[in-house]
Formats: C-alpha cells, structure tokens, sequence
C-alpha cells in the first residue's frame, strides 16, 4: 500500500478553505504507488489528487516535479495540473510534510497493452521530450550509469540468493555495459519511469501520463529504451517485437532518432534492464519485513538482461520480419 500519512477530513476541510476547488465531498487513499502517500480527494467542484510527499523524495527537488507538470499541461500535455491555493502556491505542508494538489485525469492504465497502444505510448514520449525542451529547472539522474556500481555493491551477494552464481553475471554484464556506454546523445528532460501504470487510457487514445518522480535530464534514447523494456515483455518475460515495432514507430514518427542514437539503442536497453534490477534487488535487500509496501521483484528483470545481453543490433529489436 501506498498511504503512509493518514490524514483527517477536518485536516482536509481546514486546507481546502485555502483553495478555490470547492468544498470536500469524499477522500480516498490510493495503494498503487510506492514513493508517496496519494488520495483521492473529490470537492464539490471536480475531483483532484492529493500527494504528500514522504522521506525519499528531496523537497528540494519538489520544485522541478512542480514546475515540470506545469510547464507541460500549460502546452496541453495530458499530464495533472497542479493547483495553486488562493495566494498563488502551489506546495502546502500538512502533517510536517510536504504536499500538493493536481487535477485528476480520467482513464485507466493497462496491465496488457495492445501494438496500437505501444505506439500511442511512443508517440507521448516523443510529445514529452519536445514540449519539455523549453522547460529550465534542471535535475540530474540520480540513477543514471553512474550509480549502477556503487548500487550493486549496496546489495552485497544478494543477487545469488536469486539464482546462485548470479553476483557474478551481473558484475560481468555491469563491465560490459560500462565499456559500451555511449559518450555523448541527444539529451534533455525525460520521464524516467514511464511503465503501463503510468499512462492512462480512454478509449484508444492516450488520456494521462502520470508519476514524473524521477524525471530528470538524460538521454532522450535512454527514455526509450526503457519504455521498450516496460512495455515490450509479456506476462511470461518473452520479448514483443511487433509491440517494440510499435513503440519506436510512434516514437519516431515525432522525433525521429539520430544515427548514434539508434546505434546505442542495444546498450541502453541493457542499461535499462540494469537499472531496474539493480534498484530492485536493492528495495528486495533493503525493506524491512514488517514494512507497509511489498517491492517489486527483481527476477522479472534477469529475463531482460539476458534477451538485451544477446542482441547486437537495433534492428533485432525495433524492425519486424
């Protein structure tokens, strides 16, 4: 579950008098998620959410999420608004921590999605990457290449307690990544983060995109290739070509790649991979048993690595037969 801070309706009602969103009519806890504590809140004037932001979000960071969902939806990207209370701000305090409140977005994420969803999932990606070029508050990827190393060495021999020998493995795969790490790509705000629950649908079209928690600058393929990892594996861990196809089809279809980007699509596929196995062996490693929130597991990611360890081209993952 994902509601860490329980807050009251009077809690509620004496915030809202701050705001011009109507009156509280219903608040609701939302369990999916894992980082912040999020509800539901409908006022008599529309429906919103509301996010307290917990330990592992930097509040000097809240600036950048803030200021980036709103720089997008004042260009009419289907992403939350954040609303400003009556004096015109937008971050409160409530429980000693930090908040705000967004519009809701009708629609619904999904857990199977079809080629003509990977390609409109494409498509918002490329829309993100070019209406984002403007935007002037900079982050950087605390989870980029750099920090893979010194995060698997956080996870001790953890890894071979998923299968044995697998410390190993992954050291090998981490030098291969790191000596073909590209140097230098196209670059500038991307998601980070932009798996299946993150993008909302309605109908056949794309209604939301959610969840920008660890957007940051980077690699604007880096971007992609992570979508391709979370997008393009069924639910028994075999890769989706005609959904990859789909995917860059969209993609590309906005902002084609450059030759050196669709060179290191491969690499930054297994980066990708990487990044997610490592953070999650390192939650599996790092959660405590009695803890509220079940992490995510790290195995679902060793089938990745392994189809990204053996492909050599684009060509074997974006282009179909």
């Amino acid at each position: 579950m994902a509601v860490y801070t329980l807050i009251t309706d009077a809690m509620i009602d004496q915030l809202l008098a701050g705001y011009d969103i109507g009156e509280r009519r219903q608040l609701t806890g939302i369990t999916q998620g894992v980082e912040n504590t999020n509800y539901r809140l409908e006022t008599s004037q529309g429906d919103y959410i509301l996010t307290i932001y917990e330990r592992r979000v930097a509040p000097a960071e809240l600036p950048f999420f803030i200021g980036l969902k709103g720089h997008l939806a004042e260009k009419h990207f289907p992403c939350p608004s954040p609303v400003a209370d009556k004096s015109g701000q937008i971050l409160q305090t409530i429980k000693d921590k930090p908040m705000a409140i967004v519009t809701f977005l009708q629609g619904a994420s999904t857990t199977s999605p079809s080629e003509h969803q990977c390609r409109k999932a494409g498509e918002v990606l490329a829309k993100l990457h070019l209406q984002a070029a403007d935007f002037t508050i900079k982050r950087p990827n605390a989870l980029g290449q750099h920090a893979w190393r010194p995060l698997f060495k956080d996870t001790g021999k953890a890894a071979d307690q998923l299968e044995t020998g697998l410390t190993l493995i992954v050291d090998h795969w981490l030098s291969r990544i790191e000596a073909e790490w590209p140097k230098d790509l196209p670059s500038g705000v991307i998601h980070a983060d932009l798996f299946p629950d993150n993008i909302l649908f309605s109908g056949d079209d794309i209604s939301g995109v959610i969840d920008f928690y660890f957007a940051c600058q980077d690699w604007f393929a880096y971007d992609l290739a992570i979508m391709i990892n979370a997008w393009c594996f069924d639910h028994q861990k075999a890769f989706q070509l005609g959904h990859a196809a789909a995917l860059f089809a969209g993609y590309t279809s906005l902002r084609p790649l450059q030759q050196a980007e669709y060179d290191a699509l491969p690499v930054l596929a297994r980066g990708a991979a990487m990044r997610f196995f490592l953070t999650r062996l390192y939650d599996w490693v790092h959660t405590p048993a009695d803890a509220q929130v079940l992490p995510h597991n790290p195995v679902d990611y060793l089938a990745r690595l392994r189809f990204f360890d053996a492909i050599t081209t684009t060509d074997q993952m974006v282009k179909t037969p």
